[in-house]
């Protein structure tokens, strides 16, 4: 019989072999849980009238299983703590030490990432908890997929507000991040993108697993080179306006060049363009 405790606060699968009887399957199931690590040295187990309930089992059952795990040193009852996971007798199955910790380099000269300690954790989470309280029901099931409507009005007035663009709500859609909302849009182009080259590698290859074409837009010392445009047969265009990457400069204004079926370009917001007007990278 498989089982597992959906409702005690450990997420565990359970093979209760009753053919000798629930508390002997119950005891053989828990020992061998410990045996093969899959419960750690440690872990709080249920209280037995939780078990009992999620397994369908009685309490006295359930406690006389815990009771023959204690004596046998698999488990250990502590005053205010419950009944915990002990090492089992002889350390028939030697726990995994924990990973030693990285030492991490004094300076971190790797592209693309953020300063994480500015990151604002107090202020994040009071901006949780008020949405939390007073989000809807529905906010915590699969809702729109362009984003929950409340986002999509505040990201709508933040882009007029902060980067004098125009857009409604209903033109807006919400990505798990750069590659997705990259992805979605060479799927809806599709045809023939230009990216910078050098680039990004996993751009191109996303871009390419969809069955677009890509073709390579030069880099110089200003950026990418949209002087030469109007010699590609594009049908859109990928570029970096703050930090072309690898080789760094931002985007420079160049002569108006672009193909005739070219609508516009596919713009990258670099995580640090905001960045780049505050402080000093």
């Amino acid at each position: 019989m498989a089982d597992e405790w959906p409702n005690s606060g450990i997420d565990l699968h359970l093979e209760l072999d009753v053919a000798e009887g629930l508390r002997t399957g119950l005891e053989r199931a828990l020992r061998e849980a410990v045996r093969s690590g899959r419960l750690a040295t440690g872990t709080r187990l249920p209280a037995t009238r939780r078990l009992a309930e999620d397994l369908g089992l009685a309490r006295g059952t359930v406690r006389a299983a815990y009771d023959q795990l204690i004596a046998e040193g698999y488990l250990a009852a502590r005053q205010g703590s419950g009944t915990v996971v002990a090492l089992p007798p002889q350390a028939a199955s030697t726990p995994s030490a924990a990973p030693a910790a990285v030492e991490q380099p004094r300076h971190d000269l790797r592209p693309g990432g953020a300063d994480a300690s500015a990151f604002p954790v107090a202020a994040w989470l009071e901006s949780s908890r008020r949405a939390l309280r007073s989000a809807p029901a529905d906010a915590f099931g699969y809702g729109d997929p362009r984003g929950r409507p409340e986002l999509r009005a505040a990201l709508a007035g933040y882009l007029g507000r902060a980067r004098g663009v125009s857009a409604h709500p209903d033109s807006i859609v919400i990505t798990n991040g750069y590659l997705h909302g990259l992805t979605l849009l060479a799927t809806v182009i599709g045809g023939t993108f230009a990216m910078e080259d050098p680039g990004v590698p996993t751009h191109r290859e996303a871009v390419r697993r969809i069955g677009a074409r890509v073709i390579p837009l030069p880099v110089d010392d200003l950026g990418a080179r949209t002087d030469l445009l109007t010699g590609l047969d594009a049908d859109a265009v990928e570029v970096t306006p703050a930090h072309q990457y690898p080789t760094g400069p931002p985007l420079h204004p160049r002569p108006a060049a672009r193909p005739a079926g070219l609508g516009g370009p596919v713009r990258r917001p670099d995580r640090r363009e905001r960045l780049r007007r505050r402080v000093p990278l």
